[in-house]
């Protein structure tokens, strides 16, 4: 054997153990629509992650029952059972803490946090709302975006903060609204888009890409504008393959 003829020291024979896949936690209060849009991406490899368990404050939300037939850990946490909003969030983080997910996704999920709950998942927690932040926070979103004869609404993921529906935008994607939209058809329009961009947030987050920094949300470590990357109206159509 010369100097030069020795065993490899390379790692070709060497098979790494897969990486574990990282883990989310859906929080819900009712149909589920966009835990459904979080189940289909995952089934086509497009969530970054997994789902570990599916958490809803209703007992009979149909949600519960998408997660069931996905296979996902299904928990009801009744609120009602508890003399507090403290002690119910304080359940709830046990229940999320089971599952070790690296996400807390709120999605349609109908409850105020305490400063408790926001802080332990502080940077980790997403919301979905329906409009364009921080236009309508809260409720009935669509009714008062028509009372305002606005001609564009949308939805909106940012980060949870303590303030209600107040954190960093971290994506939008917006909807025209016509003159002969009523509730129920915005509200359509807007869930569409809904279903498009949270999973396209989640993966994000899951890959690394979009972080909370402070009060500002980075993208590939980008400081990103207050209202986030923004899907306009028509790239959201054509995704969703709307007429446009």
């Amino acid at each position: 054997m010369s100097e030069t003829d020795y065993p490899s020291d390379t790692l070709q024979d060497f098979t790494p153990e897969p990486a574990e896949p990282r883990r989310v936690v859906v929080l819900i209060s009712g149909n589920g629509s966009n835990l459904q849009a979080l189940i289909e991406a995952q089934e086509h490899d497009r969530l970054g992650g997994e789902i570990a368990a599916v958490v809803s404050n209703q007992p009979d939300a149909y949600g519960l029952k998408r997660a069931r037939d996905a296979g996902i850990d299904a928990v009801a946490l009744p609120h009602r059972e508890y003399e507090s909003r403290e002690a119910f969030d304080g359940a709830l983080i046990k229940v999320i803490e089971r599952h070790e997910p690296d996400l807390v996704i709120l999605a349609g999920f109908m409850r105020i946090l305490t400063p408790r709950f926001v802080q332990r998942f502080l940077g980790r927690m997403l919301n979905i709302h329906p409009s364009l932040l921080p236009a309508y926070q809260g409720l009935h979103t669509h009714a008062r975006a028509l009372a305002d004869g606005v001609t564009e609404h949308g939805c909106s993921v940012h980060f949870v903060t303590e303030e209600l529906d107040g954190g960093p935008v971290a994506l939008q994607a917006v909807v025209k609204v016509d003159s002969t939209d009523s509730e129920d058809s915005l509200k359509d329009k807007v869930q569409a888009r809904e279903h498009l961009i949270l999973p396209i947030a989640v993966n994000w987050f899951l890959e690394g890409r979009l972080k909370l920094s402070g009060d500002t949300v980075t993208m590939d470590g980008t400081p990103l504008p207050a209202t986030g990357m923004r899907l306009s109206h028509d790239d959201a159509a054509e995704e969703l393959d709307e007429d446009v």
